[in-house]
């Protein structure tokens, strides 16, 4: 699995048309509306944070697979990453505070904020970040992380600029900044991965099996930095974390699903914090070949489903029906493409048309990764048979999915965060070449519709190009998107300034603070 699911891999991110050719200002939305709106911050205190993770999991490399969100909290708050994403726009400044792109679109210059430091006090260099995207781009899931960027095509421009080619036109490039592109000092050891200084809000105080203390970094690039310290603690379940948080021994629930938000609504000592279009939780059908290669039968199943009932059963009423479009947190998603609702009937013939055999059961695979994705996949099941499907829902072990059925099988569910660019979507899991094609899907047209849009520097003609792709993938894909989860973390009364933003977006928490 490339990277952890729940976040890193919500890498997307559309830029807006404003932001095409150079950084826009603002970062992440974490402002008091998200928690206790109307007070003003102030500094001070110890925010104390649950993640889910497991103890046999930890790792400590910036760069590596980060199977925990406990992991991925504590690297995300010591190391900064280029980019980020914004409550303006997708893509905003972190550690790099403007970019710029070439007339052809394929070399971007990327500007190290001014004052931007290492906890040793060390300014960062463009040969600091080169290094570390060079690292990055030797990693196993390197390719993916940077399409269409080698190694040798990423290079410092003096000691405040780098410079990074694209092998093709990429109005896209500065997402791929976001999230993973975490800065190191150059020639940092193996053995130093887990302690080296980094440059983002907070320091590493310790760490012991996945819990962690740290403490403000008060020479901060990004601004005043209000807490003193956050200390992460890591639990196996969504319900330990909430037992916690209910029992006083954390203030917030990172991430910790609809059945805790529905338990906490009838507390009124404990605010939900909603993040919508946080994860898209589709059902994965094979185009490439196997008994979902017709489009018809494709078809057949999108109308079978009763969306509306998915999402008030599966995610209790916190989230939105989908329409089969990934991306839906983007501004530039596809509103005008006209639901899809349910039709049975026309299911029924679509199958009959496709000669599909209803006398057969077939296998949907599905994992207990996060809340509600095998819910789904059952609840699919009995809502299918109506159309004369027939379902049997297999429950797999994570790593046995992940390396058996994931990127193979005929039928399964998955979910993705970052569901705030329709272009990521296209580019990690659509277009014919990409790594991690889920459905095995290569379609010409789209193809075609995506490598226009990133070469379109025109934002009206590049809108009207991005609708293209997303009536295709509405169309023909191998996706079905019954419905996008909200983000949903539980916090204790004096919590403030907690994020609102889906995905990578709430591991901002720079500006939160405590009212007490």
């Amino acid at each position: 699995m490339d990277i952890n699911r729940r976040q890193v891999l919500w890498a997307g991110g559309a830029i807006g048309a404003s932001a095409l050719l150079a950084a826009c200002s603002g970062g992440g939305d974490t402002s008091d509306k998200a928690a206790g709106a109307g007070a003003k911050p102030k500094k001070g205190g110890t925010l104390r944070v649950g993640a889910l993770g497991r103890a046999s999991a930890v790792t400590r490399d910036p760069h590596g697979t980060q199977a925990n969100e406990s992991d991925y909290l504590i690297i995300s708050l010591v190391h900064d990453t280029l980019t980020t994403p914004g409550a303006k726009t997708n893509t905003a400044p972190r550690l790099a505070s403007g970019w710029q792109a070439s007339d052809d679109l394929k070399t971007w210059r990327f500007t190290i904020a001014k004052g931007a430091k290492f906890h040793d006090g060390t300014p960062v260099t463009a040969e600091d970040v080169v290094w570390s995207l060079r690292r990055l781009r030797g990693t196993p899931s390197g390719a993916s992380r940077l399409p269409g960027i080698k190694a040798e095509n990423i290079k410092a421009e003096g000691t405040g600029t780098v410079v990074l080619v694209s092998d093709y036109a990429n109005a896209e490039l500065p997402l791929l900044t976001r999230l993973t592109t975490f800065v190191l000092k150059k020639d940092t050891s193996e053995k130093e991965l887990g302690k080296a200084p980094g440059t983002g809000p907070f320091k590493l105080e310790w760490f012991r099996s996945g819990n962690a203390r740290l403490v403000r970094n008060e020479d901060w690039h990004g601004g005043e930095v209000l807490l003193d310290a956050i200390e992460v603690k890591i639990f196996e379940s969504p319900q330990a974390m909430s037992n916690a948080l209910l029992a006083g021994q954390i203030d917030v629930a990172s991430n910790v699903g609809a059945v805790a938000a529905r338990t906490a609504e009838k507390r009124g000592d404990i605010q939900i914090v909603r993040r919508p279009n946080d994860m898209a939780m589709p059902i994965v059908m094979r185009t490439a070949s196997g008994p979902f290669a017709n489009p018809k039968v494709r078809e057949a199943l999108r109308l079978a489903v009763d969306r509306e009932a998915m999402v008030k059963q599966v995610l209790s009423g916190y989230g939105t029906v989908g329409n089969d479009i990934l991306g839906t947190g983007d501004p530039a998603y596809a509103k005008d493409i006209p639901q899809r609702a349910r039709d049975l009937a026309k299911a029924k013939s679509l199958l009959k048309e496709a000669g599909f055999d209803t006398s057969k059961t077939y296998k949907l695979v599905t994992t207990e990764d996060i809340s509600g994705l095998a819910e789904s996949a059952t609840l699919f099941a009995t809502q299918v048979r109506e159309a004369g499907v027939k379902i049997e829902v297999v429950k797999q072990e994570s790593a046995t999915f992940w390396d058996k059925t994931w990127l193979k099988g005929d039928l399964y569910t998955t979910y993705w965060g970052t569901n705030d660019s329709v272009v990521f979507f296209a580019s990690k899991t659509m277009v014919s070449e990409s790594g991690q094609n889920e459905t095995g899907w290569k379609n010409t047209a789209f193809d075609a519709a995506y490598r226009k849009t990133i070469g379109t520097k025109d934002a009206a003609a590049r809108a009207k190009v991005l609708r293209e792709l997303q009536q295709i993938q509405h169309d023909t894909s191998g996706y079905l998107l019954w419905g996008v989860a909200d983000g949903i973390d539980l916090a204790a009364a004096p919590v403030r300034g907690l994020p609102t933003l889906p995905g990578y977006g709430r591991v901002q928490l720079e500006r939160a603070w405590l009212a007490r």
